[in-house]
């Protein structure tokens, strides 16, 4: 039986837009999955590194029968497939996948930290998620939608309804 997870994406360089739809369509064709649902776009400013080209992001539900660190080695290859490179922390990037969620399950993994460990900080996961899974909580941290509140500070602004 399959498990609810949610994907962030993410990406600055190239043609950020293209690519986040590019990868979303990549999602709907990964092995062992059933896609969901996919948010709006969201353009964002950078976190950390500050001078840098804003983001584009979005969130995706599937279903996934594969266990979480099989679907963790998925996402990094397709983040390859696309030319990530891993650098420095918060640097620009070309695609940033990250496994927010994978059903209830948690672990403190150095691999893998499931919730994802920042998540209920970051209007940028928080908006598309509470569009696409508005009665969602995160475990240990509270409903999405409460969490989001907390980052009303934060700049975000949605660019294009439902990606792919």
């Amino acid at each position: 039986m399959g498990r609810p997870c949610f994907i962030a994406l993410g990406a600055n360089l190239g043609d950020p837009v293209a690519t986040v739809k590019a990868a979303i369509l990549a999602l709907r064709q990964l092995p062992q999955t059933e896609f969901i649902a996919a948010s709006s776009l969201y353009r964002t400013a950078p976190v950390g590194l500050k001078h840098q080209p804003d983001f584009i992001n979005a969130v995706v539900e599937l279903v996934a029968v594969s266990p979480a660190p099989t679907l963790l080695e998925a996402l990094f290859e397709i983040e390859a497939r696309f030319g990530r490179q891993r650098s420095i922390k918060n640097a620009p990037r070309t695609l940033d996948l990250d496994l927010l969620l994978y059903g209830d399950e948690l672990s403190d993994d150095p691999q893998l930290t499931l919730p994802h460990p920042r998540l209920h900080e970051r209007a940028f996961v928080l908006a598309p998620l509470a569009e696409i899974a508005p009665q969602l909580v995160i475990p240990g941290r509270g409903p999405v939608a409460e969490l989001l509140l907390r980052c009303a500070d934060q700049q975000i602004e949605k660019i294009q309804p439902q990606a792919a």
